[in-house]
């Protein structure tokens, strides 16, 4: 076959949120697919949310319904959802009721009525749910080979008829290899319920799809008033873009630091700030995006760990006003707590903020509220999905500020609890050192990416105006131990 004789397949756009990224850019129009799942998993809800998207009085959706839910009870609880339009019901969205047909004739007679309706209003999208009735009812009187025949036989003549088929269906995963609904049908998409201790996570997978490739795995999704809403893996997969030398820095709002990290963050890095507790790792991520907002660069701060009114309540105990920013538009406070969080569903929502404000710098405060926030099952894969995040963020050309927090042990110069460093492209560590008698705090530059930085070990204060860099310590040894000794009471070894 030829470049010229190829058939373009057009594809139809699902109007379910990350739904066709994972399909490859939409589902082929005029496909015969199966939504299966067990119950209460959010099947005839993806179902409604396609048909709302795509029915039109001149192309309407026909949506069967079979021995389930009377479609009046299942209309009472889908308009609920935001995607739902009273005003296509009866003309551009249509039921039927099969239960009758069903219960008292045979497979034929159940393919006839479809037929019938079909060639009487010519849809552009056909739902029968559920279709594991239809088969039910008539596998006592029905052998394998006509079962078959009359599923082949659906699918011919609803293709033919240039309809996107939905066959939905209380299915076990076991029945994949041998029910010759699945062998027929061009796609099939699988959701699922998992309990996670208190949690319960949705997860879409894609297990069949002719013609075009989707994003292969499991996609958390979540059903919220808006309705169904997917979120992909693929973000981040491919790793980042190739980055120029030559790179902006950006200004982090520490007087001195900047100096220190050889004259700014690089633009589009990640930088990782690591510290103990009441280190000021998160009045340093205020002053990043408050200076962000100074030079009118939007921001994002994604939080987990308290409400966005007391984040921007204790930034302005330090000078900074995020109020107004925030009615402004120029800074978004994300609060992600909901206790059964995917990063990937993070990930969406942060992207989705940056494309909205054009935010250039983000803030993660911190890494242990993100990893607390998330479902059981995900905190397994937390550094791989990370990666992907971070990879993802900073392709949008936003610089990236996380915290951590570490618990100082005075006798290792910890950098992450989650071996995550190396996700990093800069790293700036604060610790606390006993000097004198005194608890004080030291700044240092572990690493910068993108060229040198100062290897002094700085002492620094959290003022009343945020943090503030002081001289470098000298005259000590030891002093990333926690535990300095003046250089005066080193006693050089011995001589040979």
């Amino acid at each position: 076959m030829s470049a010229e004789d190829r058939v373009t397949i057009r594809k139809l756009p699902t109007g379910v949120p990350g739904l066709d990224e994972i399909l490859g850019g939409g589902l082929p129009e005029y496909s015969f697919n199966i939504i299966a799942g067990s119950p209460g998993g959010g099947k005839s809800t993806l179902a409604h949310q396609v048909v709302f998207a795509n029915a039109t009085p001149e192309r309407p959706a026909l949506y069967f319904t079979v021995l389930g839910e009377p479609a009046l009870k299942m209309l009472r609880y889908q308009q609920q959802f935001k995607f739902f339009d009273p005003a296509k019901l009866n003309t551009a969205v249509r039921f039927v009721n099969l239960s009758q047909v069903v219960l008292e004739q045979d497979l034929e007679a159940v393919l006839a009525e479809i037929i019938k309706e079909v060639e009487a209003t010519h849809p552009a999208v056909v739902v029968v749910d559920s279709f594991r009735t239809v088969v039910r009812k008539a596998v006592g009187g029905t052998g394998e080979a006509e079962l078959q025949g009359f599923i082949q036989r659906l699918a011919l003549h609803l293709t033919s008829w240039q309809a996107t088929t939905f066959l939905i269906g209380e299915y076990t995963e076991g029945e994949v290899r041998d029910n010759p609904v699945f062998t027929v049908a061009d796609g099939l998409f699988w959701l699922y319920q998992q309990v996670e201790r208190n949690s319960i996570v949705r997860k879409l997978q894609v297990m069949k799809l002719r013609g075009q490739a989707s994003v292969p795995g499991l996609h958390t999704f979540r059903i919220t008033e808006d309705g169904v809403q997917a979120f992909p893996r693929n973000f981040g997969l491919t790793g980042r873009t190739a980055k120029a030398r030559e790179r902006r820095r950006l200004p982090c709002g520490v007087p001195g630091l900047d100096a220190m990290l050889g004259g700014g963050i690089p633009e589009g890095d990640s930088l990782l700030v690591v510290g103990p507790s009441g280190a000021g790792k998160s009045v340093f991520a205020s002053q990043f995006i408050a200076e962000g907002l100074r030079l009118g660069e939007p921001g994002i701060v994604a939080i987990f760990e308290e409400r966005p009114e007391e984040y921007a309540g204790r930034a302005a105990s330090l000078g900074m006003d995020f109020t107004q920013p925030q009615r402004d538009g120029k800074l978004s406070i994300i609060y992600l707590r909901p206790l059964d969080l995917s990063v990937d569903e993070a990930m969406r929502e942060i992207l989705d903020v940056v494309a909205r404000t054009g935010a250039k710098r983000l803030v993660i405060d911190s890494l242990a509220g993100f990893e607390m926030a998330l479902a059981p099952g995900f905190r397994t894969d937390f550094r791989e999905s990370l990666y992907r995040m971070i990879g993802a963020v900073t392709r949008t050309g936003v610089t990236i500020v996380s915290t951590v927090e570490v618990t100082e042990t005075f006798t290792e110069l910890a950098l992450s609890p989650y071996s995550i460093s190396f996700l990093s492209d800069d790293i700036i560590r604060l610790r606390y050192v006993e000097i004198d008698g005194q608890l004080r705090k030291v700044i240092m530059v572990v690493k910068v990416r993108a060229g040198d930085h100062s290897k002094d070990i700085c002492e620094y204060q959290i003022t009343s105006e945020g943090l503030r860099i002081g001289e470098r310590l000298t005259g000590y040894h030891g002093l990333t131990t926690g535990v300095p000794e003046p250089l005066d009471l080193v006693v050089p070894e011995p001589e040979e």
